[in-house]
């Protein structure tokens, strides 16, 4: 027969439980210290022994017989044999056993086996603390059960605490440091998974129910979730799951983690979290996690993952890596991943967040065809910046892709100004592409250069091709201005050309006692030059000037735009065409004692970035002038990557070599010509070249009679869209009138990376830059520079820009005046102004930034009470005091901006040149900072300044209620 499982008797109430065996080893141990003299010991137990009937302590064998009846100890007392002791388990009481048998044991009672006395001496014999009893009683058997070899430490002071004996025996089972029972250290636990497999294997469900209680109270809401989940036999995804419950359990706007509810998403998408949700509940062995659990996991697991993306272990960082694909993986698996655009931390987040910003995009543009001026509307704009301030929230977001969207939305930016009035001569036209459309430049390469993800692609293609539509008519307008210039050939007035560079700025650097280092950039347009500038200044070693300390100013190269005509005239000081030797005879011929250094003489030997022969030419007094071409762009013209590479000292190191030993010297950097790029499958070839010049061909003699007249259309009708005519003294091949493109994809020749020659402004256009060092007067006439960048580039578009800018800057003044030739008489009388002059026309771009707007009356009012506050004046320092219109200036700005404002928005707006900003909001600081309190403010980003308006009321006293 099969024998049929029977349970066993349960303790009828009152009687005493069945005893542990390590119980009874810790009881007879101290029995055996007592040395009573008995080799008996009774003890109040249920009768029941399941372990060794033979166990020894210390040296001293015991035999522990279970004892339900009297008759079963005497037997036992009887057949003791010499060399043991007795251990009696009985529940008898002692009246029933009897005097007679009580006489041989050891105090002749039955002696009870106390759990809590035991814990005592388990933790030294130190006094429990009075409350530790009335916890559950669970925790006596399992100290006992689960004690170290070692034993259990002892409290640091003379009581046992709940919370040692509790922090003691979880730490055991986890098999962490006592120490990292928290938050932190429970989520580090969850990597490990020998270590949960331990702990389920060798716990009891009760055990375990106790320690979760106390993990609740010492690592908080996230206890209850891990260790559900390491129940389960999913603790190793706890952190994953940590991550998307940021996408399940979505906070409520403007709330708090620990609000106790969730904001989930409505409609189709609330649906989908909420099916999520439930799919997830397995994994938590069937747990519902609440709004506070799931935030305060997302919270730990995400600055765990933090911590480890950061972390300068590899290991650390590959671990990190794997637990974020772990969380996609997971959030495919219940059908979640289209919701992962909330999560700010996962790499699929940044994939939707980056949709979300090209539809934005998309949207914001005009459908095809229609009219392209001003047609970005203030709300499609509102839209796309906002999707794009949500992209740069997602920690985990390339900075490739997010520098691309930043350019999309500034060209958008763009868009949504008017188009303003074209300009109505060359020189403003020039300027409009140093100040405005350099900067589109830029921006555009790299939309070009585009995105992997289709979607996000087609979105920038479509912002391109509006983009694109804007510039041509721009790049027309120049090609249209240049050509009757040139054709006019009258004197420039304010317009620097290429032959011009070395008597209107070189020479006035040495007039004033300076040495100068000419750095001629080949190939360098604006949109590259503003990279190599920012790269300079970045770090405040190198300050850059301006004429008379306003925007920037650009050059015109000698045409057709290529190095043998404009390079030549650049260090001839006139126009000239000519190789290398010529430019070396003439420019050493210019200036006496003059260098000038081609590539070759550039390479330096192994270990050397400068050559010796280089660096002796810089240092010698003795040479005024050291002039080096740099070959770096144009060298990538051929086969680089010019439009996606950033230039600056880490792409171009002759320029940071050349610079690290220079010093002492005023910094010129030019250009003989700027580029355009391919445009790959949207390029034309056009026939007519000669195989070699890209981007210019000759005129043929039908041509040149049919041009004589400027009013004829014949020679219009031979060219083809995109191409101009130019004729004059300034064109230097070709017999003087040559054909050249403006539309940028054009060319005549093999395909290259890039291209020059042409009349486009990216081509014809060349950027001027000068640095000093440290003395911001090294050369007359020429300030500390503001910021360069247009509005636009900053910040979000501004209600108050004024229309017709372009864009938001231009050129409000070039170089000097030019030197004088023999006898201080130029050989042209100076052209009207039709042609060059900026003419004083609200239409024309005039300033680097548009005005601010004019303060709010209550605004305009609190900066006066404050300068005339009795505090003010006493906290200004005479030593080095802030004039007060630039105080009131600065806070124009920053309250015309509800508090806050970018430093170089900043600087741009109050008048503040850019190298002087943070010297300036420094001072600003330590000026309105009464006692400490932090009235102005620098935000997290490091780049944004902050006034607290209240604060500035209450601490000067202004009378204004908040």
């Amino acid at each position: 027969m099969t024998a049929v499982p029977t349970q066993p008797t349960p303790t009828p109430p009152g009687r005493p439980d069945a005893v542990r065996p390590d119980a009874v080893r810790r009881k007879v141990a101290a029995w055996l210290k007592e040395d009573d003299g008995t080799d008996a010991i009774a003890l109040r137990a249920a009768p029941v022994w399941d372990s060794d009937a033979v166990i020894v302590v210390g040296r001293v064998r015991l035999r522990v017989v279970a004892c339900p009846t009297p008759l079963a100890a005497r037997a036992a007392l009887h057949d003791r044999a010499d060399d043991e002791k007795l251990v009696l388990l009985t529940d008898l009481p002692d009246a029933v056993l009897g005097d007679g048998l009580l006489a041989h044991l050891s105090r002749q009672s039955v002696r009870s086996v106390n759990a809590w006395e035991l814990v005592r001496q388990m933790f030294g014999g130190v006094r429990l603390d009075p409350s530790l009893p009335t916890a559950r009683r669970w925790l006596p058997a399992a100290l006992a059960d689960h004690a170290p070899v070692d034993g259990w430490p002892t409290p640091p002071g003379t009581i046992l605490t709940r919370d040692h004996a509790l922090r003691c025996l979880t730490a055991e089972l986890l098999g962490v440091d006592r120490d990292q029972l928290d938050a932190s250290g429970l989520l580090q636990w969850t990597t490990d998974a020998q270590a949960q497999q331990r702990f389920t294997d060798r716990v009891a469900a009760d055990v375990a129910d106790g320690i979760t209680a106390y993990l609740r109270d010492v690592a908080g809401p996230i206890a209850e979730p891990v260790m559900a989940a390491v129940r389960a036999g999913h603790g190793v995804d706890v952190i994953p799951i940590g991550l998307l419950a940021e996408v399940l359990w979505p906070t409520p706007a403007g709330g708090t983690a620990g609000r106790p509810a969730g904001a989930a998403a409505s409609g189709p998408a609330g649906v989908e979290v909420a099916v999520a949700r439930t799919r997830l509940e397995p994994r938590f062995g069937a747990l519902r996690m609440t709004p506070v659990q799931a935030a305060a996991l997302h919270d730990a697991a995400d600055a765990w993952v933090a911590r480890a993306l950061d972390s300068d272990d590899d290991m650390v960082r590959q671990q990190g890596l794997r637990l974020v694909r772990r969380a996609e993986a997971i959030a495919a698996d219940i059908e979640l991943t289209s919701q992962l655009a909330a999560s700010s931390l996962l790499p699929a987040g940044v994939t939707w967040r980056l949709r979300a910003f090209a539809a934005a995009v998309h949207a914001a543009l005009p459908p095809p065809g229609a009219p392209a001026a001003g047609t970005v509307t203030t709300a499609g704009l509102s839209r796309a910046e906002a999707a794009f301030k949500r992209l740069t929230e997602h920690r985990a977001a390339d900075q490739g892709r997010r520098t691309t969207a930043h350019m999309a939305l500034r060209l958008l930016r763009w868009l949504s100004r008017p188009a303003g009035q074209p300009p109505r001569t060359l020189y403003a036209a020039l300027q409009r592409q140093v100040t405005v459309d350099g900067w589109v430049d830029r921006a555009r390469l790299d939309v070009f250069a585009g995105d992997v993800d289709p979607e996000v692609a087609e979105a920038y293609q479509a912002l391109h091709r509006a983009v694109d539509a804007r510039r041509a008519r721009h790049d027309e307008q120049f090609a249209g201005l240049l050509a009757e210039a040139t054709r006019a050939d009258a004197e420039p007035g304010r317009m620097l050309r290429v032959e011009d560079v070395l008597d209107r700025v070189v020479a006035p650097i040495l007039d004033a006692g300076r040495q100068a280092l000419l750095l001629v950039m080949d190939g360098m347009g604006v949109a590259a030059a503003t990279e190599l500038a920012e790269s300079l200044t970045r770090d405040g070693s190198w300050i850059e000037l301006t004429q008379a300390g306003g925007p920037r100013a650009g050059v015109l190269a000698a045409l057709p735009t290529v190095t043998e005509a404009s390079r030549c005239s650049l260090l001839s000081g006139q126009l000239a065409v000519g190789d290398r030797q010529t430019e070396q005879s003439a420019f050493e011929g210019r200036f006496t004692g003059g260098r000038l250094l081609h590539k070759n003489s550039l390479r330096a030997g192994a270990g050397a970035a400068i050559d010796p022969e280089v660096r002796a030419a810089i240092d010698d007094p003795a040479v005024p002038v050291v002039a080096a071409v740099v070959n770096t762009i144009d060298d990538s013209l051929g086969y680089g990557e010019p439009g996606s590479t950033v230039w600056g000292q880490d792409t171009v190191p002759a320029v940071r070599d050349l610079l690290a030993v220079a010093r002492h010297r005023v910094v010129v950097i030019v250009s003989d010509h700027g580029h355009v790029v391919d445009r790959g499958p949207e390029a034309v070839t056009l026939p007519g070249g000669d195989g070699q010049n890209n981007r210019w061909r000759p005129v043929t003699s039908s041509t040149t009679d049919s041009t004589a007249d400027s009013s004829g259309d014949s020679a219009s009708d031979r060219l083809g869209d995109g191409e101009t005519v130019v004729t004059g003294r300034r064109v230097l091949l070709g017999g003087g009138t040559v054909v050249l493109p403006w539309r940028e994809e054009l060319r005549y020749g093999p395909r290259k990376a890039g291209y020059h020659g042409g009349a486009a402004p990216a081509e014809a256009v060349i950027p001027l830059l000068m640095f000093t060092a440290g003395n911001e007067e090294s050369v007359p006439d020429w300030q500390p520079a503001p910021v360069a960048s247009p509005d636009w580039w900053r910040e979000p578009v501004s209600s108050t820009a004024q229309p017709g800018t372009g864009g938001g800057g231009g050129g409000r003044s070039g170089t000097g005046g030019r030197r004088a030739g023999k006898g201080g008489q130029s050989a042209k009388p100076v052209q009207t102004e039709q042609l060059f002059d900026v003419p004083a026309d609200p239409q024309q771009p005039t300033a680097a930034a548009p005005p601010v707007a004019a303060p709010a009356d209550a605004d305009r009012a609190l900066i006066d009470r404050l300068l005339a506050s009795e505090r003010y004046a006493q906290r200004r320092n005479p030593r080095t005091p802030l004039d007060d219109d630039r105080v009131a200036a600065l806070l124009r700005v920053l309250l015309a901006g509800n508090g806050r404002a970018g430093l170089e928005t900043l600087a741009a707006q109050a008048g503040v040149p850019a190298h002087r900003i943070q010297g300036t909001v420094t001072a600003l600081r330590r000026l309105l900072q009464v006692e400490g309190y932090p009235v102005l403010t620098i935000d997290a980003d490091g780049q944004t300044v902050v006034l607290d308006r209240p604060l500035l009321v209450e601490q000067f006293d202004l009378g204004e209620s908040s």
